[in-house]
């Protein structure tokens, strides 16, 4: 581990096993015996906690305080145990009702400094704190590798800073608060980089939370789009944000001293680290022009023209280069225009010019979900639904039922449809695109639909660049990886374009009608050799990485997900009036209720160490749990001669140690006949011998109890060990892993101990026995077919 320079620390080689381990164990911290303060009880705060959560608005909570002051005084009963209590009542109340038929057919803002200062005086914080930058290491087996993951291995820390950077990640983007989309918010959320980010990305106190909320200019047919009007809006926008950053520019010029957990004085420097936001709000916080300017990247200062140019690098731009061409501009407005305009950028001054060390360009930060899920793999689906519309009903109908009949998994969204359905949430188009690849690969072939064949090939590509860029920890080979495969993606889109042009311009020329190929001409996949290819390129989201270090450290996803509770503050805790006073309250009440929360669990959890350090001599209570394998869903016992008690276990959970971030992740295998009225027997990785790992589907589970012996637990497993002969074209091309399984009868019996992680095959309906490894649905089996391609 290296050091950043201005710390003054030698380098520290530690063993893998000491990595990450705090050596200086933290303090005992003082316990409050009334963190409910300043609620006058326990009971008062659990009740306070409850009414932001439930949405309750004023007449909700009267009513509801009126019930619990007559059940105190004994005037009323409720004799409702639980929610199921509840839900049983209902039923018999709603079985006296005819039941329906189902058929077929202004700116706010919290100064970000004051946020800052009120995060560091949080003793539950204050030990997480990291100030000083680190480059560091791992052994991969042949040489100590560099590697990316939290922002402060990164190399966008400033050099010439002899003190502690105090870092924000701001996210901005509006949002319809109503749901027929009239009202919308402006809100603006932090995050601190100097937390980790199990606690910066978290929905607790750490996390995430809303600090401003910018006015939205009201529309103007008439200006709309016209420079004077545009440049107006933006003007608004940087003196909006100025107010929350007011102190912040002052202290990164100057610094602030402040004492810390340690009782160390830290002379704190205020910086912009990471600007997380959509490409329309990228344009407004870099001030550039948009899609149709001379540079329309924020980033760096591609030409329009060569977009689609991945194999080359240009200039970065500079926060220098910009105020020089205002200044120009200032004096003579002529040669200003034709310098901004070169540039791409608006004739308006940037809010994050003024703070040191805050170069919005190299701020701001790739954004997986709209350029991927959203931005590549939405235009990617609908090239994908005009092909098949063109190969007809059938086809699709194929597709269709072989995405309904995808393996179900743990954190999966499953899906019915495709062709006639569209999705805005981003998870779901994400769990979409690794469900039709699969599906599509046995009925797009190159012999009934070349272009359909070429399409799959940029698709698989895609999802390559989608599972590697996702990574949460990088080393310097991903990260090689990673621009290798870009120029993949690039060639294979290329070639899909140019055969799409070589067949319309064939048909033309025998005077035949082209509808059916214009109708599947990729107008959008055109595009994409434009902004969103530049958006995904080597030059930004590798250098990205490589400065400020996993993608999700700056994803908007999780900042979208903070949209959700500020659309029911508004449906559920508002009038419609003042709208923005009235949520941002609701915000306010509900973080305070998570800060008190924090500090009660705090308590809680000393006084369960407490009461459990006082009765050593329990007998824990006998649970079907091995190490990091865990047993479920138990079914009656079945007890056979000589005192043998058997019990079939229609759940299994895989704790193992991921091989991404080094961190426990916990698979979760169903082996039942009903899950959710449907079959389900999973697959899993398992370790057959020492040196041999191979992939398997469960059959049954079960643990056997030997009453003088005792107990053990195996499953009946289907290995996937049979060949498949000579390596074939459509592996190789799409980069598949074909499996197949032996005969039914020829299962095995296997310890549950030998367990590795769960997995997901995909049945190929062309080759009877056979499955598709489904290597994207996870980091680890991603990672894992990479360095063991012929594990089978």
């Amino acid at each position: 581990m290296v050091y950043h320079p201005s710390v003054c620390r030698e380098p520290l080689l530690q063993t893998f096993e000491e990595f990450g381990v705090n050596s200086c164990p933290e303090e005992e911290l003082p316990i409050d015996e009334e963190p409910w303060r300043p609620f006058c009880s326990h009971g008062d705060f659990e009740f306070a906690e409850i009414t932001p959560n439930a949405a309750l608005n004023k007449s909700h909570i009267d009513v509801l305080l009126a019930l619990i002051g007559c059940i105190s005084r004994g005037e009323s009963q409720v004799t409702f145990a639980n929610d199921n209590d509840l839900r049983k009542a209902w039923e018999h109340t709603t079985a006296q009702v005819m039941p329906f038929v189902k058929h077929d057919i202004t700116t706010h803002a919290l100064p970000l400094w004051d946020w800052a200062l009120n995060l560091l005086a949080n003793l539950l914080l204050a030990p997480h704190f990291v100030w000083d930058a680190q480059r560091v290491f791992k052994h991969n087996g042949r040489e100590f590798e560099q590697f990316y993951n939290e922002p402060w291995t990164g190399t966008r820390l400033p050099n010439d800073i002899k003190a502690a950077p105090f870092c924000f990640i701001l996210y901005v983007d509006k949002t319809r608060l109503s749901s027929h989309g009239t009202v919308k918010g402006y809100p603006v959320v932090v995050h601190c980089t100097n937390l980790p980010v199990g606690i910066r990305n978290r929905e607790g106190i750490g996390g995430g939370r809303v600090v401003g909320w910018l006015p939205i200019v009201s529309e103007d047919a008439d200006e709309e789009g016209k420079p004077g009007f545009v440049n107006l809006k933006c003007i608004i926008w940087h003196e909006a944000f100025l107010k929350l950053l007011e102190l912040v520019v002052q202290h990164s010029k100057s610094g602030y001293s402040h004492t810390c957990y340690d009782k160390i004085m830290h002379w704190l420097f205020p910086i912009i680290l990471i600007l997380s936001a959509d490409y329309e709000e990228q344009c407004m916080m870099s001030l550039i022009c948009g899609h149709h300017s001379k540079c329309p990247c924020p980033v760096c200062l591609v030409p329009l023209e060569e977009l689609s140019e991945l194999s080359k690098t240009f200039a970065f731009r500079s926060v220098e280069e910009a105020i020089a061409a205002l200044n120009v501009y200032k004096v003579s407005k002529a040669r200003g225009e034709e310098l901004l305009k070169a540039l791409g950028l608006r004739t308006v001054a940037n809010v994050f010019w003024l703070i040191a060390h805050s170069d919005p360009h190299q701020a701001i930060s790739f954004d997986r979900l709209h350029a991927l899920h959203l931005g590549m793999w939405r235009h990617l689906l609908e090239e994908l639904k005009k092909i098949l519309k063109a190969l007809g009903h059938d086809e699709e109908s194929k597709v269709e039922k072989r995405v309904a009949s995808f393996p179900q998994w743990h954190n999966l969204n499953h899906f019915s449809t495709v062709i006639h359905i569209t999705f805005s949430d981003g998870n779901k188009m994400q769990d979409l695109s690794k469900q039709a690849f699969y599906a599509a690969v046995t009925v797009l072939n190159q012999r009934t639909s070349p272009e359909g064949y070429k399409l799959l090939r940029v698709i698989s590509s895609y999802l390559q660049l989608d599972s590697y860029i996702g990574l949460d920890v990088h080393t310097s080979s991903m990260l090689a990886a990673i621009n290798a495969e870009l120029l993949i993606f690039d060639s294979a889109l290329k070639v899909n374009v140019l055969f799409i042009h070589f067949v319309n311009r064939l048909m033309i020329t025998h005077s035949r009608t082209t509808s059916n190929v214009l109708s599947i001409l990729p107008s959008k996949v055109l595009s994409l050799t434009g902004t969103f290819q530049r958006l995904i390129s080597g030059s930004t989201a590798t250098r990205d990485i490589q400065m400020k270090g996993a993608v999700c450290n700056y994803s908007t996803h999780l900042n979208e997900k903070l949209h959700g509770p500020l659309k029911e503050a508004y449906e559920h805790q508002s009038n419609g009036k003042d709208v923005a006073d009235q949520i941002l309250h609701v915000d306010k009440r509900t973080f305070a209720v998570k800060m008190l929360r924090a500090h009660m669990d705090v308590l809680d959890n000393w006084h369960t160490l407490v009461e459990e350090g006082d009765d050593d001599d329990e007998v824990p209570n006998p649970v079907a749990f091995e190490g990091y394998i865990k047993l479920g869903s138990t079914q009656q016992p079945v007890t056979l001669p000589t005192n043998f008690l058997i019990h079939e276990h229609h759940s299994l959970k895989v704790h193992y140690e991921s091989a991404i971030d080094w961190k426990q992740t916990t698979d979760y295998l169903r082996c039942t006949p009903c899950f959710h009225g449907q079959l389900r027997y999973d697959c899993a990785l398992i370790q057959l011998t020492q040196e041999v790992s191979v992939f398997v589907r469960l059959v049954f589970i079960f643990s056997c109890q030997l009453l003088d012996v005792g107990s053990f637990k195996f499953a009946l497993v289907q290995p996937f060990t049979a060949g498949i002969g000579a390596s074939r074209k459509l592996d190789r091309d799409l980069r598949l892993t074909h499996i197949k399984a032996v005969p039914r009868a020829s299962s095995i019996f296997v310890p549950v101990q030998s367990f590795i992680h769960g997995a997901v095959c995909f049945p190929d309906p062309d080759h009877q026995d056979e499955f598709l490894m489904v290597d994207h649905i996870d980091s680890d089996m991603f990672v894992h077919l990479k360095s063991h391609p012929a594990c089978q």
